[in-house]
């Protein structure tokens, strides 16, 4: 596996430059074909015949930069009939948070129906004249990301009318192997939490669908109930395996939403997302050039904040000083002053647990400023850490070691029942 920071002389090159151009250069890896490449390789066999719904963002795009609505739009052999829109909408069109409501959609002429307005599941109606709902959305790998969540409500809602479901894999960006969080525990599952699943899950959006297609792991917050499965149908990619992480793919990357900007951000949203929840706490870069990259505020003495990390030995992890002036949020137009940090060994680094850290560090440096204390409620902290516990104890002493133990608890077990839906 390649790291971050050996990429930056190829993040200057143009997409099509992978191509070895000489005999003596060096042979390049070849591309990870994500699911809907595979798809159309097959003839689009799985659709034919059937009256087809699509949930996608634009996200959903083929190697080329097709969008997925107009790769089965114009596909003689598929009768695409209804496209579903997810948080940020079918065409990326709404803001984080922003309700997303039904339409039609200009290019295609097809009906938009919202699961991220009235309703977040399909109602029976919204259902009507569909044999088979496909999905496809680049997910980030964690379980806080609600695109998951949609998969998840969409799987219940045609499991209940009969109607297959069929996914077009993409990578995990994380890789497959990077497991890290404890599990969802009552009362804590919400859309943001819905699944008895680490915070990072390790599983492709594909072996994540047949996970809780054959467990059931959303019915934890209903009860001892039986899982709602539904006909499943995942098309696999081809070329990936589970030490890629995204840049190792060959595959461009679309953003999924508005603060996933780049390939290496979602290792970023899973390292600074929990702490992005005080709000008014630490600035992590969202409304800057580096969302989720960052932990600073117009108080912090950076060189201290940046020793005090270090001093600590975080493995994989390596910080720098920073100063910037968001262009939007609560310090827009403010000097920040804090640290940038880089996963300078991805494999040995314990990415979600970075944020802690940064909390022990701040309030070392500044007694007077602990997270709990000067945030006016914790948001959706408990909800995305899936337990009160993190608050609680860390609350306490604001020590890493204290909650450790228990944000580890789950991995195994979790390792141990995802491994008998691993596709590659």
């Amino acid at each position: 596996m390649k790291y971050l920071y050996l990429l930056a002389l190829c993040c200057v090159l143009p997409f099509t430059s992978c191509a070895a151009t000489t005999e003596n250069e060096a042979p390049v890896a070849k591309r990870v074909k994500p699911g809907i490449e595979v798809l159309r390789d097959r003839g689009f066999e799985e659709l034919k015949g059937l009256r087809v719904g699509l949930v996608t963002n634009p996200s959903g795009v083929d190697s080329q930069l097709k969008s997925t609505i107009d790769i089965l739009h114009e596909a003689p052999e598929v009768n695409l009939v209804a496209l579903y829109g997810p948080e940020h909408g079918v065409r990326g069109d709404a803001y984080a948070g922003d309700k997303v409501t039904d339409f039609v959609d200009p290019k295609t002429g097809l009906p938009v129906y919202s699961l991220y307005g009235a309703t977040r599941k399909p109602t029976p109606e919204m259902l009507n004249g569909i044999d088979v709902m496909v999905y496809d959305i680049q997910d980030v790998g964690v379980r806080s990301y609600t695109y998951i969540s949609t998969l998840g409500l969409v799987m219940e809602a045609c499991g209940a009318k009969g109607i297959k479901v069929v996914v077009l894999d993409r990578p995990n960006p994380l890789g497959g192997n990077k497991i890290e969080g404890c599990y969802v525990e009552q009362p804590y599952y919400s859309f943001v939490s819905q699944y008895k699943i680490p915070y990072v899950y390790g599983l492709t959006v594909g072996e994540f669908a047949k996970l809780i297609n054959e467990e059931g792991l959303n019915r934890g917050q209903k009860g001892n109930q039986e899982p709602a499965k539904c006909e499943l149908t995942v098309i696999p990619m081809e070329g990936w395996t589970r030490d890629m992480v995204y840049e190792d793919t060959g595959l461009p990357w679309v953003l999924p939403s508005p603060n996933i900007p780049f390939k290496e951000t979602p290792m970023y949203y899973a390292a600074a997302g929990l702490c992005g929840e005080l709000y008014g706490y630490l600035n992590i870069g969202i409304g800057y050039t580096l969302p989720f990259q960052v932990f600073g505020s117009t108080w912090i003495d950076p060189n201290k904040l940046q020793a005090k990390l270090e001093s600590y030995n975080i493995p994989g992890v390596s910080f720098r000083t920073i100063y910037f002036k968001p262009f939007s949020g609560g310090q827009a137009k403010q000097l920040v002053k804090g640290v940038q940090y880089f996963f300078t060994d991805y494999e040995k680094a314990r990415i979600t647990e970075t944020q802690f850290y940064v909390m022990q560090a701040v309030t070392e440096l500044y007694p007077d400023k602990k997270a709990f204390e000067i945030v006016n409620g914790v948001g959706l902290l408990d909800k995305v850490c899936g337990t009160d516990y993190v608050k609680i104890e860390f609350s306490k002493r604001y020590k890493v070691a204290d909650i450790l133990e228990y944000w580890r608890k789950d991995e195994e077990s979790f390792r141990a029942l995802s491994q008998k839906y691993h596709l590659y």
